[in-house]
């Protein structure tokens, strides 16, 4: 049973959909990896990871959108988050993405992201979105670059310190 009023998306090989009470575990795992969550915002403690899966929850109620779990259809399983997202603080409606351990390198955060941007832009009416991505992390700059997304500015996230501002070509260029 989904926790939030998410749609249900899909692409040939996804179904993006609402976090279910089933995702905590992934999603609290992936949180909780500081190699793998390094550019998302580790979360080492249990509880406070769990309460980063509620937040997102909540963040569907408050906004009307979030992160979607990532399901892949061969195989059921989660495979990553991906979303817009816009907590108290971030400078704008964000695009953003994350897989799992053992689903990179198959354009999963590509696909969703690709579908969660056209989500966003045909049925909630954006006309643009950023992704704000930590200096560091290369592969998700290459993602960016390969979704038409272009370096904008610097800018000092809250949580995260220094971050990159990345902006999406909007839904005209993308018809």
């Amino acid at each position: 049973m989904t926790l939030t009023n998410a749609p249900v998306l899909e692409t040939d090989r996804l179904i993006l959909r609402g976090p279910e009470k089933r995702d905590a575990e992934p999603v609290m795992a992936f949180l909780r990896d500081p190699i793998r969550s390094e550019g998302f915002g580790h979360i080492p403690l249990r509880g406070d990871a769990w309460r980063w899966f509620t937040l997102n929850v909540g963040h569907w109620h408050w906004h009307g959108y979030g992160y979607f779990v990532i399901e892949e259809k061969s195989s059921g399983q989660a495979a990553g988050i991906s979303g817009i997202w816009n907590p108290e603080t971030w400078p704008e409606p964000e695009l953003g993405w994350v897989v799992f351990e053992g689903f990179e390198g198959k354009s999963i955060a590509y696909e969703a992201a690709e579908r969660a941007r056209r989500w966003a832009y045909q049925e909630l009416g954006f006309t643009t979105l950023t992704s704000n991505i930590v200096p560091s992390n290369m592969r998700s700059k290459a993602l960016a670059t390969r979704l038409g997304a272009r370096f904008e500015r610097l800018y000092d996230n809250e949580n995260m310190g220094e971050d990159e501002l990345w902006r999406h070509p909007g839904p005209e260029a993308l018809s």
